[in-house]
């Protein structure tokens, strides 16, 4: 199988990519840059997805492209998150039609379905709400449209909606709540007991591998959207002074309530737009809402349409982390 994968650098995309690779597939990735450290036989193509005549070279003779580039975060410009997250998926769609690529796996985002409270084991027929808190949830579920209405009999789609990847080698959620709890910056926003979903970095790969190989015109998962996790919510704070334990660090013991949050972080939005600051608010509504309310998902769509399973479970996973913190010094 001739596969290729958008974003190919990213925690996600690597994943994708060396697993393909593992299951001696030609394999390819697309980024903004070279990275290193990936394997040497994985073929790199330096580009960006905004710009289509580069994806129409790349894409010819593929039979399926991963598409898990994105524009990430709850703060930047408005124009930044639509040009990529919508206009470069438009970009990936035309690229596949013309390209006769059979299956386009796309990576989404739970948040698609997320307004500003809680979603308690939910499945997919949870509509999109009328209004989002920040761009990157908005765009996303342009993009997920997009991709759900390109299914057909020439190309079979299907939307993968990863909640909160994590584990050793992870760029983002781990050292981001390590970061912040040694410079005092961790505040727990409500009473704590808010559940929410995770899913281990295999989970997250062995997802978008079943349901590509369970997708084709006319198969269950053609022109879908599935949520995926490692099975089972955990309670955030509980998880994250598991974490700061783990790593020597004291618990968080400040907390703030949701409203106050949420109108803090509406202040400081409006504040930052105002002087036109471009690193991001310590808080926002969309944040606050995370850290807040409950968002966890029923995956028994994606276990009956591909066969989906967790292979790694979180206690497992912290486990991993632990050791491969430890392994690179980094705490």
């Amino acid at each position: 199988m001739r596969a290729l994968v958008t974003g190919g650098g990213g925690f996600l995309g690597s994943g994708i990519a060396k697993s393909l690779l593992e299951k001696k597939h030609d394999v390819s990735v697309v980024g903004r840059r070279i990275y290193p450290h990936l394997p040497k036989g994985i073929k790199q193509f330096q580009g960006d997805i905004r710009d289509f005549d580069f994806l129409r070279k790349v894409f010819a003779g593929l039979d399926v492209v991963f598409h898990t580039a994105a524009f990430p975060g709850i703060w930047g410009r408005m124009e930044d998150f639509h040009s990529i997250n919508v206009d470069g998926t438009r970009n990936v769609i035309k690229a596949c039609l013309l390209g006769g690529v059979k299956k386009l796996v796309f990576t989404s985002s739970p948040s698609v379905i997320f307004g500003d409270s809680s979603l308690e084991g939910v499945d997919e027929t949870v509509p999109f709400p009328e209004d989002y808190l920040c761009e990157y949830p908005r765009t996303k579920a342009k993009a997920e449209k997009l991709v759900v209405e390109a299914n057909g009999v020439d190309l079979a789609t299907v939307s993968i909606r990863p909640h909160l990847i994590w584990g050793p080698g992870d760029p983002h959620l781990v050292p981001r709540i390590l970061a912040k709890a040694d410079k005092g910056q961790l505040v727990r926003v409500g009473p704590g007991e808010n559940k929410v979903d995770i899913i281990y970095i295999d989970n997250a790969v062995s997802a978008h591998l079943k349901a590509c190989d369970e997708l084709g015109f006319g198969k269950p998962p053609a022109g879908k959207v599935y949520f995926v996790s490692d099975g089972k919510p955990v309670k955030l704070w509980d998880w994250i002074n598991e974490l700061l334990k783990k790593t020597g660090r004291p618990p968080v013991t400040r907390s703030i309530s949701y409203p106050t949050a949420f109108k803090l972080g509406n202040l400081f939005e409006g504040l930052y737009k105002f002087l036109r600051i471009q690193k991001e608010p310590p808080m926002t509504r969309f944040l606050a809402s995370q850290l807040a309310t409950s968002h966890y998902f029923d995956i028994s769509q994606a276990k009956n349409d591909f066969g989906y399973e967790p292979v790694i479970s979180p206690e497992e996973g912290m486990n991993r982390v632990i050791l491969s913190l430890s392994a690179h010094q980094e705490y």
